[in-house]
C-alpha cells in the first residue's frame, strides 16, 4: 500500500492517528502516563528562587496597591478585590523573616488556589515554568540549629541554579488567617 498524502504531509503506512499531538521522540511514555512529570512556576524572592506547583496558579499579575486590614500579621499585605473575589495578599519576603518588600511596579503577585481558598503571593519576579520528573526532586537536607524546612517539599537543580519547592499549604495556617481577615473586615 502506498503512502497517503494528508494536508500536504505524507503519512506512512501503519500511522496511528491516536498518536497525533503526542511526543514521538522515544521518551518513556510511562513517565507521563504515571504522573511522574510535573510542572512548577519558579519565582524569585531576594536572591533565592522558589517553585510552586503550576496547578495551584490561577494567574500572574503586576503589583497594585492593596487595602491594608487591621490586626493581621505583618506578612499579610492586605486584600485585593479581584473581579469580585476578596483575595488576601501575602508578602513572601516578610513571611520568610526578611522584612517587608518595598513593592514597586516591577514586583509580581501570583494568584494561587489553596484548597478552596484564593490568595496572592507578592514576589520579586516570575522566572520560568519548569517541567521535571518527580525522580529529580531532591530531599531537603536536615539543617542543624535552624532552618524551617517544613515549608519545603524538595529541591531541584535547573541548569546551574537551585530551586526550592514550596509547600504552600504548610507555609500559611490558612484557617487561622481566614478567621483574622474575616474578623478585620
Amino acid at each position: 500500500m502506498a503512502d497517503v498524502k494528508v494536508a500536504d504531509q505524507e503519512v506512512s503506512k501503519g500511522f496511528d492517528p491516536r498518536l497525533i499531538g503526542k511526543d514521538q521522540s522515544g521518551a518513556d511514555d510511562q513517565d507521563a502516563e504515571s504522573g511522574k512529570m510535573v510542572q512548577f512556576v519558579s519565582f524569585k524572592v531576594d536572591d533565592s528562587e522558589y517553585g510552586i506547583d503550576i496547578m495551584a496558579v490561577r494567574e500572574i499579575q503586576g503589583w497594585v496597591e492593596v487595602t491594608k486590614l487591621p490586626n493581621t500579621p505583618e506578612h499579610v499585605r492586605g486584600v485585593l478585590n479581584l473581579r469580585g473575589i476578596i483575595v488576601p495578599i501575602f508578602d513572601l519576603r516578610c513571611r520568610f523573616g526578611d522584612g517587608l518588600t518595598e513593592a514597586t511596579d516591577l514586583h509580581v503577585m501570583i494568584i494561587i488556589a489553596v484548597g478552596d481558598r484564593i490568595m496572592g503571593l507578592l514576589v520579586d519576579a516570575v522566572s520560568d515554568i519548569l517541567t521535571i520528573n518527580t525522580e529529580d526532586i531532591l530531599p531537603v537536607p536536615e539543617i542543624e540549629g535552624g532552618g524551617d524546612k517544613r515549608f519545603l517539599s524538595g529541591l531541584i537543580t535547573v541548569q546551574e541554579r537551585m530551586v526550592a519547592l514550596l509547600e504552600i499549604e504548610k507555609l500559611f495556617d490558612i484557617e487561622s488567617l481566614v478567621q483574622q481577615v474575616v474578623a478585620a473586615e
